[in-house]
């Protein structure tokens, strides 16, 4: 069980380092930590605001992962196993809140791009033509 709760514990600390960057507006724009949708990617600017809209959601994972952590590191195999996967389920869709309470916070920030003739021209022998209408 102590390779279950170090797996945690790691996790833990990603998750709590992401959010204290991301609060503090200091995480670098990247695909790999943090909210990392098409409309957070656009610009450092809505990477900036999407991640620290989330990042309550990112540290409050990262608490729930180091506590998953500490019940598997005690518990036994079964128990253990068992917690640390409900602990990992539901930091995962903690996250997934963060991320789309940010991509909704950002969606007045990112230009909205449609094709040059009504982005109706994805099948048809027109589609080099169409140019977007920004």
């Amino acid at each position: 069980m102590f390779v279950v709760a170090l797996a945690l514990y790691v996790l833990a600390l990603v998750a709590i380092g992401t959010g204290v960057l991301g609060l503090t507006g200091r995480l670098p724009r990247n695909h790999f930590v943090g909210v990392h949708t098409e409309s957070a990617l656009s610009s450092d600017e809505t990477f900036r605001i999407a991640n620290r809209v989330a990042a309550p959601t990112s540290i409050a994972a990262g608490a729930l992962l180091f506590a998953g952590g500490l019940i598997a590191a005690q518990a036994g195999v079964v128990v253990g196993l068992i917690v640390a996967v409900l602990s990992a389920a539901v930091a995962l869709f903690t996250l997934g809140g963060g991320a789309v309470a940010a991509d909704k916070a950002i969606a007045n920030l990112v230009p909205v791009q449609s094709g040059g003739c009504g982005s109706a021209c994805g099948s048809c022998s027109l589609r080099d033509t169409c140019a977007p209408t920004n």
